[in-house]
């Protein structure tokens, strides 16, 4: 019998994509993949180093692994894996620790799944990972996390994915273009493009440099694709040419993810970001009039080291003028071996807690503005398998999620609805027309 191997990824939509690439690696040398609440021989646990308590989250997820199968062999890989090895090593039941290059060589180090009593740890210093290894998410029915680009040049003062996944390198155009069609003959229906700076992708080639604007260009023509959504991209990197390229497309959907962290031009300053909130502005302005049914997010970070109550204000009041759509707020929280440890100013932690509850009064205030503003209009909605209570969702292409009576018939289809009440939970109802089951 094979053996099997299970999965757990924690973090962004590129790590899901990279597990996805490790999982077809396992694949062909034989193993079967099994879900992690199976009795798996190897699990795989793919980390993050963004989120809050990285540590304790690892250590649970190899607890929960070892209740399944006391005696299977642990792997551990991601951004926490290559910024914190040895502290990796001493969680009970790990055997195995990989950095940033080696986890995509990961079939070379597991040949012997025999449990020793010290954990191994092969971890290359970062500056040594140079390499781009390409990957696409695979399973699920309806979209695919394409990974285009990987690392970072920029050294915002908060974070540490310069140190866990090194510096910027991006896949070629034509390579891109090959995955996307492989993508399209499996029958996925929406590509999601990720990286970690994903407006910094670009490669040249002798005096020909090809940037993420000429990358949208080559996708556009890919056949078999319905959607494309262009993930995360910072303000400073999102060009006219790239809003007004979206705006015409048919292929590339009216959404944006654009990281602000903060309202206040003196945090920006101090996180050495590379935009002041007047750019950012006139980025959301120019969307908006080019696209105005456009679904824009915003990352915000709060509580950063010398934000005071007036600062946080600012961002409030800079966001709720802002005709953004939902906000994703993240408690700022130290981390090693960056500046902003060690910066002055420290805000306590119940006072993050308090900003954080009120931009999330505020991101459901917006959600539901930009909610109302689609009731009575058409949209396309791609529906989903997962469905609950007699429900299934699906997405527009602006970003309304919509809810409607589970039919498996309408799993991974594209249908022409109208958008007509918002339920309590917030969802959109649709209609239920003739015209939406007739394709």
């Amino acid at each position: 019998m094979n053996k099997k191997v299970a999965f757990y990824t924690l973090g962004c939509k590129l790590n899901f994509s990279e597990t996805s690439a490790i999982g077809r690696q396992f694949n062909e040398a034989g193993f079967d993949t099994v879900s992690f609440t199976s009795n798996a021989d190897i699990f795989i646990i793919n980390t993050c180093s963004v989120t809050d308590h990285a540590d304790k989250k690892c250590r649970k997820v190899v607890q929960e692994a070892l209740k399944h199968s006391p005696e299977a062999y642990i792997v551990i890989v991601g951004c926490y894996a290559q910024l914190k090895p040895e502290d990796i090593s001493n969680i009970p039941g790990v055997d195995i620790v990989l950095g940033a290059a080696e986890k995509f060589r990961i079939i070379e180090y597991i040949s012997d799944l025999t449990k020793e009593a010290k954990p191994k740890v092969y971890n290359q210093p970062i500056g040594l990972t140079r390499e781009f290894i390409p990957s696409f998410s695979f399973g699920d029915r309806t979209r695919t996390f394409l990974k285009v680009q990987d690392g970072c040049d920029y050294i915002c003062t908060f974070c540490t994915i310069p140190l866990a996944r090194g510096n910027s390198r991006s896949d070629t155009i034509f390579h891109v273009i090959q995955q996307a069609k492989e993508v399209a003959a499996s029958g996925v229906k929406e590509i999601v493009l990720t990286g970690v700076n994903l407006g910094d992708f670009g490669i040249r080639d002798g005096d020909r440099e090809d940037r993420l604007f000429d990358l949208i260009q080559a996708l556009d023509s890919v056949q078999g694709i319905d959607r494309i959504r262009i993930s995360s991209i910072e303000p400073n990197l999102l060009s006219d040419e790239i809003i007004e390229f979206v705006a015409g497309s048919k292929k590339f959907v009216p959404h944006f993810h654009i990281p602000l962290q903060s309202g206040s031009n003196k945090i920006l300053g101090l996180m050495r970001r590379r935009y002041r909130r007047e750019q950012y502005a006139e980025r959301l302005a120019l969307i908006k009039k080019l696209i105005p049914d456009c679904c824009i997010g915003v990352d915000v970070i709060i509580g950063f080291p010398g934000e005071t109550r007036e600062d946080f204000i600012d961002t409030y009041n800079f966001l709720n003028d802002l005709e953004i759509s939902y906000l994703h707020v993240f408690n700022y929280s130290e981390r090693d071996n960056t500046p902003a440890a060690a910066m002055e100013g420290k805000v306590p932690g119940s006072q993050r807690s308090d900003r954080s509850k009120m931009l999330h009064i505020l991101s459901d205030k917006k959600r539901r503005a930009f909610y109302h503003t689609q009731v009575g209009k058409p949209g396309s909605v791609l529906f989903e398998a997962d469905h609950k209570d007699g429900f299934m969702h699906g997405f527009s292409r602006n970003y309304v999620k919509v809810k409607t009576p589970y039919d498996p018939l309408l799993v991974n289809e594209l249908r022409e609805v109208k958008f007509e009440t918002i339920a309590s939970d917030g969802d959109m109802e649709i209609s239920e027309t003739a015209e939406m089951f007739a394709h």
